[in-house]
């Protein structure tokens, strides 16, 4: 039987602590592009951020607008708990298909493979939609085959290409050098520029 991943599901598994993708830090491909990004000032958007150790992240290297939607209101509570009292960042109790405003940047970490796989081609869509004129998504994707087993599904390059192409120029996908051990083989670093192309 499908399991309803819906918002009930993600706020029983934060609440129970049953979070065994949480890895408790940063993510090391996240980070390592994070430290290349100069202009602090640019608007991100870190979906599905769980207890957020991106957005913590950010919010020590000093970046200044970033936006924040979660289903789970127990996960977002703990992200303010652990964010300094003068980060001003927007903490969104929300669906994504159902976020509007513009960024320049989508940092995704294991929001895409929590999702059930038929509404990844609404993902791609949205997260285009979502974007100014050549604005980027980058971060993590799995690599492991799909089965209907999950969260996480998993998925492969060719699939990743298939999907996001018709909204994005494929900058980069490859496989992650820098993956923390237990993931080492199973993740593919990405970045997507928002094509001109109009979708």
């Amino acid at each position: 039987m499908k399991t309803d991943l819906n918002k009930l599901y993600w706020e029983d598994r934060y609440q129970n602590q049953q979070t065994g993708w949480d890895i408790g830090s940063v993510s090391t491909p996240l980070k390592e592009y994070i430290d290349q990004i100069d202009d602090k000032n640019i608007q991100i958007l870190v979906p599905g951020a769980g207890y957020g150790h991106e957005v913590r992240y950010l919010a020590q290297q000093g970046f200044k607008n970033v936006d924040v939607i979660d289903l789970s209101v127990s996960a977002l509570t703990q992200l303010k708990k652990a964010l300094p009292d003068t980060t001003a960042y927007q903490l969104i109790e929300g669906d994504f298909f159902e976020h509007h405003t513009s960024y320049d940047l989508i940092l995704e970490q294991t929001f895409f493979c929590a999702l059930e796989p038929d509404k990844r081609p609404d993902y791609a869509a949205h997260a285009a939609s979502l974007l100014k004129d050549s604005g980027k998504i980058s971060g993590v994707l799995f690599n492991f085959p799909l089965t209907e087993k999950g969260p996480p599904f998993g998925g492969s390059s060719e699939e990743y290409k298939k999907l996001f192409s018709e909204y994005f120029n494929i900058k980069t996908l490859e496989a992650c050098y820098n993956s923390i051990k237990p993931r080492l083989g199973n993740e593919l670093f990405f970045i997507f520029e928002k094509s001109n192309q109009e979708s």
